[in-house]
């Protein structure tokens, strides 16, 4: 009894200390999506942000930037920020590896490789099309790193999901570049794949945003299946989870994100890895909180990058995929050192 009461007071705490940090989440996001909408290339008050917003007057020209291109820019880094970060979470849990992500597992390349041969062979495609092609693309490399990952006598292991994940990674990277080259598509690719919001526009949104709050919605429905997934297959099964169930859907499900996240902003890598391990540091090991903070918090992160590329070169903006990397790989190595040390 006395037991039982202890579990109840830290599940009780938990979840007071989550509300927290989700409520802080959400105040971080709307002064971070204001800031966002008000500051550029030329900058305006929060009063005429506001007003655009809520008071919208087509003949004020501040309110025509502000509707027609800070808004979707800003709405996309919210889309693409929460996709990555809980693509990288699911990724995380479900195998097991804390190196997981859509671009280190060659996921963002199969997307970017489906990209170019949109560019180089359907030039006349419409956006929905784009995205699918990119979701297959996605699913392709999903499917090719797990494939490879899980070949030979010894068990799917983290070390081999990423060596796998690295070279599927590395191929569709050559083969993208050769289409490139061959096709002449060179100029229009390395524009995308530098990895910007700028050029997100509200149709474009409204045929992703749908793809995303569902794939987001079934991620939250699975966390806690995806909890008892990340202390082991063996621990999981005997527990009632369907294991391979849970395991084709996630993969669904990160694909999905990752193919959306690739169409409105190109590859942009380590925001699936940063984030999941920052969240996890703070709302502890259990799925049902990771996944929606990861959600919340990958938001903010990308829509403060953003904000950040726009000044740290002003009046040029800085790439997302350049900023990303800096900050990524050093990350990267870091989590590599200490699975390392584990390792040994």
């Amino acid at each position: 009894m006395i037991v039982k009461r202890d579990i109840t007071k830290r599940n009780k705490k938990r979840k007071i200390k989550f509300s927290l940090y989700m409520l802080l989440g959400i105040c971080f996001l709307a002064i971070s999506f204001f800031c966002s909408i008000s500051y550029g290339a030329a900058d305006m008050n929060l009063k005429v942000s506001w007003g655009a917003i809520f008071r919208f007057n087509e003949t004020i020209m501040e309110h025509q930037i502000i509707r027609t291109l800070r808004f979707p820019r800003t709405v996309a880094d919210i889309i693409v920020g929460s996709s990555l970060a809980v693509a990288g979470a699911i990724m995380q849990g479900t195998t097991r590896n804390p190196l997981a992500d859509s671009g280190l597992m060659g996921i963002s390349s199969g997307a970017t490789f489906a990209m170019a041969i949109c560019l180089a062979f359907f030039p006349g495609r419409t956006y929905g099309e784009t995205m699918l092609y990119t979701c297959l693309g996605a699913a392709l490399a999903t499917f090719m790193t797990y494939f490879f990952a899980s070949v030979g006598k010894k068990s799917m292991s983290p070390q081999k999901l990423v060596l796998a994940g690295l070279s599927i990674s590395m191929l569709f990277s050559a083969l993208t570049s050769y289409i490139a080259i061959k096709y002449n598509i060179g100029q229009d690719l390395t524009y995308w794949t530098a990895g910007g919001t700028a050029s997100a526009k509200w149709r474009e949104l409204a045929m992703t945003a749908p793809v995303y709050l569902l794939s987001v919605a079934i991620a939250v429905t699975f966390s806690p299946s995806i909890t008892v997934l990340s202390l082991g297959e063996e621990v999981a099964t005997g527990l009632g989870i369907k294991t391979n169930l849970v395991k084709g859907i996630s993969t669904v499900v990160v694909f999905l994100l990752t193919g959306v996240s690739v169409v409105i902003v190109g590859p942009i890598g380590f925001v699936g890895l940063l984030v999941p391990h920052i969240m996890r540091f703070f709302v502890g090991v259990d799925y049902r909180y990771i996944i929606p903070s990861c959600a919340l918090y990958g938001a903010v992160f990308l829509v403060g990058a953003d904000i950040f590329g726009r000044f740290i070169n002003k009046p040029f903006e800085t790439p997302l995929g350049i900023i990303f990397a800096v900050i990524g790989v050093p990350f990267f190595l870091y989590i590599a050192r200490k699975q390392r040390r584990e390792f040994e």
